[in-house]
């Protein structure tokens, strides 16, 4: 006998297993909209990064967060150390990095190379268990319990540029049967974004720096000191300017060629980096003529410090690609910045300091070349 009760107990019974499936697939989809929009906020702030430092930062920042995961490294490949020159040279720090890797090969990365690009393209994300002999220089800071990673290949233009590395406490979390399309996608936004900023940052380098030399140029030691004026007046230290001058450098252009000065130019401005701290700053200002920044000190370090170039430039000469040995000396004035009032424009101090400097040069050319003269 068909009991009523018992069908509607078991429609209902179905309609409450169809509410409690909605809700899941509720949940779910509020889940993932919510990791999507986290993830859209995150490629917008790397796409926004104007610098590859604030690029990294970001990286390091807010990946691990927005993704759960407990490490993400970057390998980038710098076959020369051109990437890792320039950005020290801009002043970042990868002391503040300890997940940003550099590789001398893209064969360090530990992609396997595709045999024929026509059949199976480029290499593809790996994912699975974390092995510490083959992983480890991939995760040189990793937690404890590293159980499962992702090597995702950074490409541009089907060109090996890096990898990002993810990982995970939980075994689970990568495994080589998971999709990578989201991760590729990643990978994808934030290799463009880095490649973008590399190249800026050597566009920005090249502008600030000389190209015989490679020392600074005159914009980038302009640029330089009215922040470290700025710098100076907020922790109350001293800036000292040094203002050099090859002495007789014509000569030199006469006798030896255009392509000897090149080479005592180039030489003068390694001896002089060589007697300074990498705080301080060397930029050429045209000519023969090289300006530093000493930071933090006062007349007497200043003097000091241009004493020891002095010495270093006149105590042994100077060998040419040519075999031409040539005696070489240089003329320098020195100048405190003395002004710390609070009311005068950074500008005009800056101005001062160097022209104190340059009236010191003068005097030290006056009084025969080869010598040192302060400003005071």
């Amino acid at each position: 006998m068909h009991d009523p009760g018992a069908a509607a107990r078991d429609v209902e019974a179905e309609n409450e297993s169809l509410r409690a499936r909605l809700d899941y697939l509720v949940e779910q989809a509020e889940r993932n909209h919510e990791i999507m929009c986290r993830h859209q906020a995150f490629d917008l702030e790397i796409v926004g990064s104007d610098s590859f430092q604030a690029l990294i930062g970001t990286i390091f920042r807010s990946l691990p967060a927005i993704a759960g995961l407990d490490i993400v490294t970057l390998s980038l490949v710098d076959e020369d150390a051109d990437i890792r020159t320039v950005m020290d040279k801009l002043g970042v720090d990868f002391n503040d990095f300890p997940h940003m890797i550099f590789v001398d090969a893209v064969a360090a990365l530990g992609f396997v190379p595709s045999r024929s690009e026509v059949f199976t393209g480029p290499p593809k994300p790996m994912l699975g268990p974390y092995h510490p002999a083959g992983h480890q220089p991939m995760f040189p800071n990793q937690p404890p319990g590293l159980q499962s990673i992702a090597l995702v290949p950074l490409l541009r233009n089907k060109r090996l540029i890096g990898s990002l590395n993810l990982g995970s406490l939980d075994p689970t979390r990568f495994t080589p049967a998971m999709a990578t399309d989201f991760i590729e996608h990643m990978a994808s936004i934030i290799a463009i974004c880095l490649e973008n900023v590399i190249s800026n940052e050597m566009l920005k380098y090249i502008g600030l720096t000389d190209s015989l030399t490679g020392v600074y140029n005159r914009r980038y030691i302009d640029r330089r000191l009215l922040e470290e004026i700025g710098r100076a007046r907020r922790q109350a230290y001293r800036i000292s300017c040094l203002y050099i001058d090859i002495d007789h450098f014509k000569l030199v252009n006469d006798s030896s060629g255009h392509q000897g000065g090149d080479e005592v130019l180039r030489e003068v401005a390694a001896r002089i980096k060589a007697e300074l701290r990498l705080s301080d700053a060397l930029g050429r200002f045209g000519g023969e003529e090289f300006v530093v920044l000493l930071i933090d000190a006062n007349l007497d370090s200043a003097t000091q410090v241009a004493q020891r170039i002095l010495q270093s430039i006149a105590g042994a000469p100077f060998v040419l690609s040519t075999g031409e040995s040539l005696r070489i000396s240089v003329s320098i004035g020195a100048a405190t910045l003395d002004d710390f009032e609070r009311d005068h424009a950074i500008e005009g101090v800056a101005q001062e300091l160097v022209a104190h400097a340059d009236s010191a040069l003068y005097k030290a050319k006056e009084g025969g070349r080869n010598r040192v003269v302060s400003f005071t």
